[in-house]
């Protein structure tokens, strides 16, 4: 792979392990701390805020007029319905079962990536993500027995299943602009048009948030708060784009399966889970998931084919 590449497979894993981070973080804050719908304009104004302050310290980039409708739905699908749906879903069931849920993201990806930009299944490819999807659920399901902890039910499953799909959506609706604008530039536009959409709607949750007053109390939930805010929000979002601009959306998609490794990773560490040859076994099939579907041919290298087997 050229450093390009590397550095597109560093970014997005970057991503997921601070994704995976905010499970457990984001389960903490929400309702005790702030309610859901709090916690995602909070995450869209924090972010909106940061991205348009950073936007001033380089160097201006002009959007196109005809570009600004689709960042309206990439904002719509990634930022306002996905972390909305998200949020009102963790709140309903456990980071273990959303993280279980979430293995589907890549199957979503490659069948809307098929669809709309026109990448194909192959077998390798479809085969990668089967293993992914194998791995991730090996280790849950070994780590977490099944993730039955009875705090899930059905309207918060159905909740992180539309998220997982809309932010699919997000994924390979934003590749083509992510090769045409900065992240930043991308992201400040997408973040106030989410906060547009949702400050009428959540604000007086975000006045009456709890977090506010005990945080003054207790440094911890500030600190988490912090966490989801500028790594989990900020960070993971303005990353999202830069990898997309050096590798294909089902590559990008991929990494979910790294978010249930990390959070057994976490467990392990503080004392609540152990190292066992299931984990490592589910580790070399998530891995190996993510280097087949790498490895797969993408549209260009099938049309490059074509064309040399047309020259020939």
């Amino acid at each position: 792979m050229t450093a390009e590449k590397w550095k597109g497979h560093g970014l997005i894993l970057l991503v997921n392990i601070l994704f995976a981070v905010n499970l457990p973080v984001s389960k903490y804050l929400i309702p005790s701390h702030v309610a859901p719908e709090a916690l995602t304009l909070m995450r869209s104004v924090f972010a909106c805020a940061m991205f348009w302050l950073t936007s001033l310290f380089i160097g201006r980039e002009k959007m196109e007029l005809k570009d600004m409708g689709m960042l309206f739905v990439c904002a719509l699908c990634g930022v306002t319905l996905n972390t909305s749906l998200f949020m009102t879903g963790l709140n309903l069931t456990s980071p273990v079962d959303a993280s279980i849920i979430s293995t589907a993201g890549p199957i979503y990806v490659m069948l809307l990536a098929a669809v709309i930009l026109k990448e194909p299944i192959t077998w390798q490819k479809a085969a990668g993500v089967a293993m992914g999807v194998g791995g991730a659920l090996l280790m849950i399901l070994t780590a977490a027995g099944g993730g039955k902890n009875g705090g899930s039910g059905m309207s918060g499953v159905l909740h992180i299943v539309l998220s997982n799909l809309l932010y699919s959506v997000y994924v390979v609706l934003s590749r083509p602009l992510s090769r045409k604008y900065s992240a930043i530039t991308i992201m400040k536009w997408m973040f106030l048009f989410s906060t547009l959409m949702l400050l009428p709607f959540m604000y007086k949750g975000v006045l009456d948030a709890p977090v506010f007053i005990n945080g003054l109390k207790n440094p911890a939930d500030m600190a988490a708060l912090l966490y989801v805010l500028l790594f989990a929000t900020f960070v993971t979002y303005a990353l999202i784009p830069m990898s997309l601009r050096r590798l294909r959306p089902t590559t990008v998609s991929m990494y979910n399966y790294i978010q249930p490794i990390v959070a057994s990773l976490i467990a392990m560490m503080i004392g609540q889970g152990s190292f066992t040859l299931w984990k490592l076994a589910s580790t070399v099939l998530v891995f190996a998931g993510v280097y087949m579907v790498t490895q797969s041919k993408s549209r260009e290298d099938v049309e490059k084919e074509k064309l040399n087997q047309e020259q020939t």
